[in-house]
């Protein structure tokens, strides 16, 4: 889930000049399109491998997808041109058991160097899949395969080089989501050795692919450039290039939006989008607004972060992850959620461009837990749950210290402190960590909160050797609540998994397998599982519940067929023109 991306003239000049060492480009007329980027280089090329919005960034112009979804319908579909996005799959069918699909791939399709797309190339994702369970590939998208064969893909094989047939555990209403993560990587040019993957040459120089554009040249702390690839599968591509280019911090890249130097904007600064608005009002700018699937979380490690283990040994079975000095006691949790006024939050990070969540489910989500009221803020409560859990201020400086009975873990006098991070040069983020850390403040907690480097803090996230995270998640589309991803022990994986704060609830784990194999798959008894859900999430808080951010695009006015849908900003991008003034 972690489904998880101007004046033109002037910015095409700009970008021409930027891209001295791709001649190729310089020769071709046509739009340029100028992102702007403050997440840190891209981590890789490879789809397998990719997690970082960064990296799904361009590896979304590089690979086709699986399964194609309808922009309008924001439903998965057979192919139907214009309105899909660009998967291989033609159409399918399901047998009498919903277990087994089969999916008939549209033939005709290559690489950029010619050699077709085929089923084999799934299936190299697949084996990849695979390997991660073995620690072998440092993939995000081995939540959908559960070695245990208990839930989830059982197998993935290709009877010929245009059919791939997939087995699920049993008869799933998220089989298309899981299927979507079935990237076709081009297994003639990647390592046939999987344990050789994880450190390919290919990852940072991808030299094969198939999408809108083609890997021109990496240059760390600068930009990411792409050139037009002229044997795309679904016709001509009508922009030159992209470059993905880094900037500061989230000021900057909207200065530079305003100042022409980049021509679109995924989500820019909540405190400048009246701005763009006016612009747009203007005629100078192009703005489309919509409920946002993008959600801030603070995270808080379950686990003992100097010892970090997989949710589940070889054999299914859950290991014991030790517990941490502080966030194994849910009341210390549920004070500390009582303690943040996500109100305030709203308002002062996002300037009220946000939605709360009171779970993990986005209230635009069909899924959503209506009746679920939030946390109310109540710092004597708070309060009160501390002093019962032994953590007092017994020496009056302001920060309570552990009085309880002693524990390995939790000596006497240990200070009720812990570390938080987020991301340097976002300042959504630093100012909830502030906000957070003031706020705790005023219970007696101390929080050490640090801005650090993006990657740096992703490496920590997935080593699982934090206290406590502030980041984001931006959902898959189209929308599926399953919580495989996040919230189970299977995804609980040192190096790569997404359940990061390894949060176990077999009661929760239980219902969201309900939720994805209730009979017909009907919405509203989906739903009702996924409600309950949310209040065991609310009460347990592996993350304490913040808000989703209104979703913005921004392009300039001579950018043409500019025309974005909900979580889909570059879904026709190969028609977009540089516009006659």
């Amino acid at each position: 889930m972690k489904k998880f991306h101007r004046l033109l003239l002037a910015a095409s000049a700009m970008a021409v000049a930027a891209l001295a060492v791709v001649p190729s480009m310089a020769q071709d007329d046509g739009l340029i399109v100028i992102e702007g980027n403050f997440g840190g280089d891209p981590a890789t090329f490879n789809p397998i491998l990719a997690s970082d919005t960064s990296s799904r960034r361009i590896t979304g112009f590089l690979f086709p997808g699986f399964i194609n979804a309808n922009v309008e319908s924001a439903n998965f579909s057979p192919y139907e041109a214009p309105l899909a996005t660009g998967g291989i799959v033609q159409d399918w069918s399901v047998d009498e058991t919903g277990t087994i699909y089969t999916f008939n791939l549209r033939q005709g399709l290559t690489w950029n160097d010619g050699d077709a797309i085929d089923a084999a190339d799934v299936i190299y994702t697949w084996n990849a899949i695979k390997a991660s369970a073995e620690g072998i590939v440092d993939t995000p998208l081995g939540y959908v395969y559960d070695p245990t064969g208990a839930t989830g893909i059982l197998d993935v094989t290709a009877p010929d080089p245009y059919t791939v047939v997939v087995t699920f555990a049993s008869a799933e209403c998220t089989a298309f989501s899981n299927v979507g993560v079935l990237y076709p990587a081009p297994s003639h040019v990647l390592p046939a050795d999987l344990t050789e993957l994880n450190d390919a040459s290919f990852n940072l120089s991808p030299t094969v692919s198939a999408g809108v554009f083609n890997f021109s040249a990496l240059n760390p702390g600068e930009q990411v450039a792409l050139v037009r690839n002229d044997s795309y599968y679904e016709g001509t591509v009508a922009p030159a290039g992209f470059i993905y280019r880094v900037v500061p911090d989230q000021t900057g890249l909207f200065e530079q939006c305003v100042a022409g130097q980049t021509n679109v904007i995924d989500g820019p600064a909540v405190s400048r989008r009246a701005q763009l608005r006016d612009l747009a009002d203007q005629g100078e700018k192009q703005v489309y607004s919509f409920p946002g699937n993008s959600w801030d979380y603070f995270a808080l490690n379950f686990a003992a972060p100097t010892n970090p283990q997989n949710g589940l040994a070889a054999d299914g079975n859950p290991v014991d992850q030790g517990q941490p000095p502080i966030f194994g006691d849910l009341r210390v949790r549920q004070a500390i959620a009582k303690a943040v006024d996500v109100e305030s939050i709203i308002s002062a990070a996002v300037f009220g461009e946000g939605q709360r969540m009171t779970s993990f489910i986005i209230p635009s989500s069909w899924a959503y837990a209506n009746d679920l009221p939030p946390v109310a803020m109540d710092l004597d409560a708070a309060a009160a749950l501390l002093d019962e859990a032994g953590w007092t201020d017994a020496d009056g400086d302001g920060v309570r210290e552990y009085n309880g009975d002693t524990t390995e873990v939790t000596p006497t006098g240990t200070p009720l402190q812990f570390a938080l991070y987020t991301n340097e040069g976002n300042g959504r983020r630093t100012q909830m960590g502030t906000l957070i850390q003031d706020q705790l403040s005023l219970i007696g907690i101390q929080v050490d909160f640090q801005t650090i480097d993006f990657n740096t803090l992703l490496d920590i996230m997935d080593s699982q050797t934090f206290d406590s995270i502030i980041l984001g998640w931006r959902n898959g589309w189209p929308d599926d609540p399953d919580a495989t991803q996040l919230f189970t022990p299977q995804s609980d994986v040192v190096g790569s998994g997404s359940n990061f704060t390894s949060w176990n609830n077999a009661e929760f784990n239980d219902l969201n397998t309900q939720a994805k194999t209730v009979a017909g798959c009907g919405s509203a008894e989906r739903a009702s599982l996924y409600q309950q859900m949310q209040a065991i999430f609310q009460n347990d808080l592996p993350y304490v519940p913040m808000f989703a951010t209104n979703g913005m695009y921004a392009a300039g006015a001579d950018v043409g067929n500019f025309g974005p849908y909900p979580s889909n900003l570059y879904w026709n991008l190969n028609s977009w023109t540089l516009a006659s003034p």
